[in-house]
């Protein structure tokens, strides 16, 4: 049986791209673990530390790089754990399951270009767990449109996710700046999008 793997993932603030890499967790507990971006300007590093993992971390949402301890126990087994800036109070960095860290780089990835275009989320924290709870949906199958369409695009504004449906155009908006609009989405295990044009699609 093949030993489970732990993800690693950050944006490097040299060159903009997404930064991932995968450890076992033997070769985590054995040794301090270095994850190099490919332009070779940024490196994200782990060092076991008894109960901690001592962790730098190159910040692509601030620019600078930050120094962090994250509990071995979440580095090694469950979902993971997400570091913050300590500047812009965003994730930007994640460590854990292949599959959640897979989505939440994808995530921040959207995040700091929607920065470097000039807009802001309303509150980060909020935004990162309502795309997270939108992904486990989707990946249910839980998003359909009335037009008898399933899945959606995702359209990233400030304060709100817009879900749209690719067959007809139809639209659903979700706030997503508030602890409520969180609590809202998560009491959802399905979502619909009202279609466009009613039975022409």
């Amino acid at each position: 049986m093949a030993e489970e793997k732990r993800a690693f993932g950050y944006i490097c603030p040299a060159c903009g791209k997404p930064v991932y890499g995968e450890r076992t967790q033997f070769a985590l507990c054995a040794a301090a673990v270095g994850l190099v971006c490919e332009c070779g300007h940024s490196e994200l590093t782990a060092e076991p530390a008894g109960n901690v993992y001592r962790i730098t971390v190159p910040c692509g949402v601030c620019g600078g790089e930050h120094r962090a301890e994250a509990p071995a126990e979440q580095v090694l087994h469950g979902s993971g754990v997400g570091l913050a800036c300590p500047e812009t109070k965003q994730l930007c960095c994640y460590i854990g399951d292949v599959y959640r860290v897979e989505s939440a780089l994808r995530d921040l990835e959207i995040a700091v270009e929607k920065k470097k275009d000039g807009e802001t989320f309303v509150d980060n924290l909020i935004m990162y767990e309502i795309l997270s709870e939108l992904k486990d949906i989707a990946a249910r199958d839980g998003i359909s449109c009335t037009c008898g369409a399933k899945g959606c695009a995702m359209e990233i504004h400030g304060g709100a996710v817009d879900l749209v449906c690719r067959a007809c155009g139809g639209r659903l908006r979700l706030p997503a700046a508030t602890d409520g609009d969180l609590d809202r989405l998560c009491c959802q295990y399905t979502l619909t999008i009202r279609g466009q044009g009613q039975g022409s699609c």
